[in-house]
């Protein structure tokens, strides 16, 4: 080694005795800072809490009498008259058509006479008998003509008797040549006119009754629902929507109409007001809730993957972690859920776009609760 090399040999090694030193103390000195702390990002958030779903179904009806009456004669004739029409009010007891009465009157007569005579003769039988009684207890008569004096007035007392009933019988025909209402209500159809020749049966007018009515609803087999049984209704006049009364499913028809497909259902209405008259058209309208569930703000929903998901905040740490949910359905402005969430849970509403598992967050007051829309009264 030359003397030159020797006289640069102790500069290199002090060099590096310098630099060594400097890199160390730089070392420890960055050790020694440590990094600041991500800021927490400004969320939006809402609470999870339970409610219920509620949602209308409106449907177009008419009112209806409860219980129609056809009347009809008990006996057949010729129509002398038919006092009432279509729309008369009519009372309990008031006629609403007559037979003529000849025929009836006639036989009544005839029952009558042969009433009399009945009663002659059982004056007659008595008389025999009686005779034959004291004859018998003398001892001046015989047997056989006290038995025979004895069933004479059995069987003369068995004629009145008939031709007794046979006078109710014609009295109480005479009196079904008029036809009476049984029930206060309104005429809603007319079927026969004087003149005309009707049979015992034959129904001449149909009288819907005061005392209730009814809405009555054709209604798709789709919204048949069980619970429509205890639910309140709410029937609402369709002109005048103010007019309002209320009821409750009263009768379901057990099979559908052939032409439209759909099952009457009658309401039975509490107290109707006077303007829902007969025929009106009204609008019925009931209210469907579910069982609690769990609706969320629109905004808030994300996508893990091909699943729909939200931001849940861990309130402790304020950190925000992803979390798949299942849909029921979506509404305007919410998302209802089936599964996924708890009540309680916060979620964020606002500002999910740059979220990252286990982020920091700092929620923001809360403007309301993720729940499912109240119940409407």
């Amino acid at each position: 080694m030359s003397a030159n090399a020797m006289k640069r040999l102790p500069m290199t090694m002090l060099g590096r005795a310098v630099a060594v030193p400097l890199l160390a103390a730089a070392l420890v000195s960055c050790r020694s800072e440590q990094a600041p702390p991500a800021e927490a990002r400004p969320v939006g958030v809402v609470t999870v809490a339970a409610g219920q779903f509620s949602d209308d179904v409106q449907l177009s009806g008419e009112i209806q009498a409860k219980k129609d009456v056809g009347l009809a004669f008990r006996i057949g004739g010729r129509v002398l008259e038919r006092p009432v029409n279509v729309g008369d009010r009519v009372k309990a007891g008031q006629v609403i058509a007559r037979l003529e009465p000849a025929l009836e009157q006639n036989a009544l007569t005839a029952a009558r006479a042969a009433l009399e005579a009945a009663r002659g003769e059982v004056s007659t039988a008595r008389s025999t008998y009686e005779r034959q009684e004291r004859l018998m207890a003398q001892g001046f008569t015989t047997r056989p003509r006290y038995d025979q004096a004895r069933r004479a007035q059995e069987t003369a007392q068995a004629a009145l008797e008939n031709a007794e009933a046979q006078v109710e019988l014609a009295r109480d025909r005479l009196g079904f040549t008029e036809l009476r209402a049984d029930v206060a209500g309104i005429v809603t159809v007319r079927q026969v006119e004087p003149g005309e020749v009707v049979q015992p049966g034959q129904v001449l007018v149909q009288i819907a009754r005061d005392d209730s009515r009814d809405a009555v609803f054709n209604v798709p087999a789709a919204l048949l629902d069980p619970r429509f049984a205890d639910a309140k209704i709410r029937v609402a006049l369709a002109d005048a929507p103010t007019v309002v009364a209320y009821g409750s499913v009263r009768e379901v028809a057990p099979q559908a109409d052939p032409v439209t497909r759909t099952f009457a259902v009658r309401v039975g209405l509490q107290d109707p007001p006077e303007a829902m008259r007969l025929g009106s058209t009204v609008v019925g309208t009931i209210e469907i809730s579910t069982a609690a569930i769990i609706a969320i703000p629109a905004s808030a929903l994300t996508q893990q993957g091909h699943s729909p998901a939200v931001w849940v905040v861990d309130p402790a740490k304020t950190t925000v972690s992803l979390r798949d949910i299942d849909v029921l359905r979506f509404d305007a402005g919410k998302v209802i859920l089936s599964q996924g969430l708890a009540p309680g849970e916060m979620i964020v509403s606002a500002g999910t776009q740059a979220l990252h598992p286990g982020q920091r967050v700092r929620p923001l007051p809360e403007t309301q609760s993720a729940a499912a829309p109240p119940q409407r009264p």
